[in-house]
């Protein structure tokens, strides 16, 4: 019998007696010997790999218990503790898949139990069936060996319990016998599943779509009845044929967490048929055709031959900046602090002054001008001076009024924070001639370096949408970078964000804060709105709202709060690629002038397409305050040039609205005010954070 010959097999591997002895032994006997009469110096090393055995050795034995413990925990239902034992273990350290004596695997035992939840947290942690059951006969054969064997040993014992008298012994017997009629009820239980099973029913809600030009995905649904037996892998085939005869190739999913499959190296512009089937411990039931029954691999681009948008743009640029450098590289310019020559003398001189004068160039106070300030955070501090002030310095003194253009440009250098250095010394240094332009925004490179040089650290991180500005000509350019590990900084040190709120002692009244108050009251806010910031959308297909504002020196766009580097958006789909056939059908309907053309043919992509699309229309609609049928009676429309691409992983269709509506100008009333949860961003700003 299979167990039993793997109950002996154990039993002459630990019976084994020591391998017959090599002609060194000995020699190897008289060291040993001899080595008992000397000084016992055991080197390092052999110290060290003698612990190391000790602690490997008591690291199998625990591995070995917390196996055993999965096992107890599968076959008495323990659901909470099988999740346990599954978060502290990695399925190798708990031997997932190594069978235990009787052949059985925790999988084995938790679906001839029928109990789907472990069933399923086994499968989503990687747990595979036992391989001896290569078939229906060699399982069923074992179930009846396991049964058999505990019933005779449940016998022998319930003999030896009846026949001997009370005493130590036979209250160990006692133990085992009721140990073993659980165990013999638990085999009776997997093989009384194991016998009224059934295959499963085919998978529902098979939907095909094109996945790219060379590939396409397959998701689908558990069976609506898997017949008392959990489903453990699927099928998935596919074949040039609706008949599927030749098959093209096939692949099985056992890795169910998501049900979804991409079939690649296809060939452009050939019909694919696809199905699916699932398999329990009965076998494979019937396969589900897909829904549409075929899908051509193909991408939108294939409409008209265009090229994608952005290709060689960066590289072209990074080229281009390689030209300027060049041609900078040997400009007087380029030879920084010649006119400025210092003194050893002034230097030690300053060095001595520094000592006796600890505290840095950061300002306390503010007066009339432009500043810069730095915000660096962890978790809940920030960093501060030694004053316990935030890094502030000073951009200008004489400037009162930022204007819009600086404040741009200033956004886009910090996108090249490693690059100051190099900024300064293409500006010229001879500022008599130069614009007030000109000299500003040197005066902001100047002050970016400073700020580097306190800190000693080049990334500043990123540049809040909008400067904080005071009553008394004060004016705040705020940088935000959160510091995710422990990174050292110069002339500063952490402190929690509530300490430095409640402690600050304000120097401007109530009614007229000052910008370093103002910015210390909404903090909070400012930190929120850098980490929404950064977030990523999932992959897939968004429908995007445009919706612009004009005031007398900038354009703001409509955006989301909680995710201010995208537009307005709901989620149209997972998969973010449009095939030729649907963005055919999105140019045919944009081209229809009337009313929307007829709803598309049942069981085709293009059909799925428009019922999504309706769906998501709706739900922005709704987002954003918009009365549906004001969609449906102004020129809302498709933006149909293309499809915008964020990665190969994203991509938006547009929704805009009428081109009167589109950018409302100052002083428009725009009657469907968006509700709460929304803010708009300068145009120029949000392009950069999305490029981001």
């Amino acid at each position: 019998k299979m167990t039993q010959q793997m109950r002996d097999l154990q039993l002459a591997q630990a019976r084994k007696p020591p391998g017959p002895s090599s002609p060194n032994a000995a020699k190897r006997l008289y060291r040993n010997l001899s080595g008992k009469f000397r000084v016992n110096y055991t080197s390092f090393d052999e110290g060290s790999l003698a612990g190391r055995g000790e602690k490997e050795k008591l690291r199998k034995s625990y591995l070995f218990q917390s196996n055993a413990a999965l096992f107890e925990a599968v076959e008495l239902q323990d659901l909470d503790r099988v999740h346990e034992l599954l978060k502290q273990y990695s399925p190798e350290e708990l031997d997932l898949n190594t069978p235990n004596s009787e052949g059985l695997l925790p999988l084995d035992i938790a679906i001839m139990t029928n109990n789907a939840p472990i069933a399923r947290a086994l499968l989503q942690a990687g747990a595979k069936e036992s391989p001896h059951f290569v078939s229906l006969e060699s399982r069923s054969l074992h179930l009846s060996t396991l049964v058999q064997e505990a019933e005779q040993r449940v016998n022998e014992l319930m003999a030896q319990v009846v026949n001997e008298a009370p005493n130590t012994d036979c209250s160990e017997k006692e133990k085992q016998l009721k140990a073993w009629e659980w165990r013999y009820r638990l085999y009776k239980r997997m093989k009384a599943g194991f016998e009224h099973a059934r295959v499963p029913d085919a998978p529902t809600n098979v939907h095909l779509s094109v996945a790219s030009s060379s590939s396409v995905q397959v998701t689908f649904w558990e069976p609506l009845s898997v017949n008392s037996a959990v489903v453990t892998k699927y099928k998935v085939e596919w074949s040039c044929s609706p008949t599927f005869s030749p098959p093209v190739g096939e692949a099985v999913i056992d890795k169910l967490k998501n049900l979804h499959f991409t079939i690649q190296g296809l060939v452009s512009g050939t019909a694919y048929y696809v199905q699916v089937s699932a398999y329990n411990m009965k076998g494979w039931g019937p396969p589900q055709a897909s829904v549409p029954p075929f899908a051509i691999p193909s991408n939108w681009r294939e409409y008209d031959g265009r090229a994608p948008r952005r290709r060689g743009q960066a590289e072209a640029l990074d080229h281009l900046l390689g030209q300027v450098k060049t041609v900078h590289q040997h400009c007087v310019c380029h030879e920084p602090c010649k006119n400025q020559p210092q003194s050893r003398k002034h230097s030690v001189s300053k060095s001595l002054k520094h000592l006796f004068h600890p505290g840095s160039k950061f300002l306390k106070t503010l007066k009339r001008g432009l500043y810069l300030t730095a915000i660096f955070y962890k978790d809940d501090n920030i960093l501060v001076t030694h004053e316990d002030q935030i890094p502030v310095v000073e951009i200008d003194d004489t400037y009162s009024c930022l204007l819009m253009q600086d404040f741009l440009w200033f956004t886009k250098v910090s996108c090249m924070w490693d690059e100051i250095l190099w900024l300064r010394q293409c500006v010229t240094v001879s500022q008599s001639s130069c614009s007030c332009i000109l000299q500003t925004r040197f005066k902001m490179l100047l002050a970016i370096s400073q700020m580097q040089g306190l800190l000693g650290i080049q990334d500043l991180g990123q540049v809040f949408f909008e400067p904080v500005k005071d009553k008394q000509g004060n004016i705040l350019i705020i940088t935000l970078k959160e510091v995710k590990t422990n990174q050292t900084f110069e002339s500063v040190r952490w402190v929690p964000i509530c300490k430095l709120q409640t402690s600050r002692k304000s120097v401007s009244s109530p009614e007229e804060p000052t910008a370093l108050d103002t910015l210390l009251i909404s903090i909070q806010d400012k930190l929120a709105y850098h980490q929404r910031s950064s977030h990523a959308l999932s992959p897939g297909l968004y429908l995007g709202y445009l919706k612009l504002c004009s005031a007398v020196d900038q354009i703001r766009v409509l955006v989301p709060e909680q995710l201010p580097n995208i537009l307005c958006h709901v989620k149209i789909r997972s998969n973010p690629n449009i095939s030729r056939e649907e963005w055919e059908w999105l140019q045919k309907m944009a081209s229809v002038e009337e009313p929307a053309p007829a709803e598309p043919e049942a069981e085709t992509s293009q059909n799925h397409l428009f019922q999504e699309l309706q769906v998501a229309i709706k739900e922005l609609m709704t987002l954003v305050n918009i009365p549906l049928q004001e969609v449906w009676a102004k020129d809302f429309r498709l933006y149909s040039q293309e499809v915008l691409d964020f990665g190969g992983q994203v991509s938006f269709l547009l929704l805009l609205p009428p081109s009167d509506d589109v950018c409302t100008a100052p002083g428009q009333n725009n009657p469907y005010t968006p509700r709460s949860g929304f803010l708009t961003l300068p145009l120029q700003i949000f392009e950069i954070g999305e490029e981001r």
